[in-house]
């Protein structure tokens, strides 16, 4: 178990790059703490598995270092950094039982066989594998192989992290969220990092502690699930976490305010600039609607989604503007309905040229 600190880590698949643009990760300061899930998250060719390769030791870095507790691993080959990596499709040995699979990696360390025996039952007993220890792996589901897969990363007690490149690609869908759950058990129960590759924004918040989003080989935004939902650097991972995506709405100058025209409202204008580059945005879960009598109202529902318990309501602004309203308390409104929308001051935030000012 380690530390794991990304100092000026970069790297570009040519060999001489003469700009940012011919990065696939762009130089990124990170320290990720012993002990603790982290995700890296982003859409396909962000940079994400690149990250993770260096730190695996499968991709050397073309700038920077990458530090274990301090001591430059960087030029290490990945047996002597101790990293156990599970990856997208189950890897596991067809002709052996999981008994077998999970004893792997310490027969080859040439432990005793009771402290084998010992480790292996403590690691099955983790993943609910104990029932089939001697059940031959290849007849397992492709759930119980990713376990395996897991299990033989976790049997050793000197792994310095845990390395995730979308292994839950393979589970079915209503095996994904056990298997997240018992991720987090046994991070908790172990102490090992453990580190996830994913695009999938379900996954990485409710796995992480940290959740860093990437976009283009940059790191967009390091941080908690919530803070990344409730004060997102930029427009980019406002948009990006969240379902339905932050709104994102036009201003005007009034008064020496900012008039936000859906929402008919005044806030102060601390951002300055020109008014073409400042948007204001909230989350669909902060607005509030009702139904209105005016001649004029501010929006009207034109969709409805209904999602069991909540429901996803798609407005058009009297401006214009589209935007997306997610509540359970109006169960009344139908399509075509006028409606008034409001939110609270706080939960309004203002981005300039892309970038959160307030």
């Amino acid at each position: 178990m380690a530390e794991i600190t990304l100092k000026g880590l970069g790297h570009s698949y040519k060999a001489n790059p003469k700009s940012e643009a011919d990065y696939a990760l762009k130089p990124v300061d990170l320290v990720w703490e012993q002990g603790k899930t982290y995700a890296l998250l982003g859409p396909s060719g962000c940079g994400k598995t690149t990250m993770l390769n260096i730190i695996s030791g499968l991709l050397k870095p073309s700038d920077g270092q990458l530090l274990f507790d301090g001591k430059d691993v960087t030029a290490a080959t990945t047996s002597e950094r101790n990293i156990a990596q599970v990856f997208q499709f189950p890897v596991i040995y067809t002709t052996k039982s999981v008994r077998g699979n999970l004893a792997f990696p310490l027969e080859c360390r040439n432990w005793p066989k009771e402290q084998i025996k010992d480790r292996v039952e403590y690691i099955a007993a983790l993943l609910d594998l104990t029932e089939i220890l001697d059940y031959p792996a290849r007849k397992l589901s492709a759930d119980q192989k990713q376990l395996i897969s897991l299990g033989r990363g976790l049997v050793r007690n000197d792994v310095s992290a845990v390395l995730l490149d979308e292994p839950l690609t393979v589970i079915d869908p209503q095996m994904k969220f056990t298997l997240r759950r018992k991720l987090r058990e046994i991070n908790r129960a172990t102490g090992i990092t453990m580190i996830l590759v994913t695009h999938d924004q379900s996954e990485a918040m409710s796995f992480a502690d940290e959740v860093v989003v990437m976009k283009d080989g940059c790191v967009q935004q390091s941080g908690s699930p919530e803070q990344l939902f409730a004060r997102p650097n930029n427009e980019f991972v406002g948009y990006f976490i969240g379902s339905p995506p932050l709104n994102l709405f036009s201003v005007q100058f009034r008064n020496e305010c900012l008039y936000v025209p859906v929402l008919d409202q005044l806030l102060p204008a601390d951002a300055g600039g020109s008014i073409e580059t400042i948007k204001v945005g909230v989350r669909p879960e902060h607005l509030k609607v009702q139904k209105s009598s005016e001649e004029d109202p501010q929006a009207q529902v034109t969709g409805i989604d209904d999602l069991g318990i909540e429901q996803v309501f798609s407005m058009l602004g009297r401006n214009g503007e589209l935007f997306k309203v997610k509540s359970r308390l109006n169960r009344d409104l139908l399509c075509g309905d006028s409606v008034e929308v409001t939110a609270a001051e706080k939960d309004l935030m203002i981005f300039k040229e892309g970038l959160l000012v307030r």
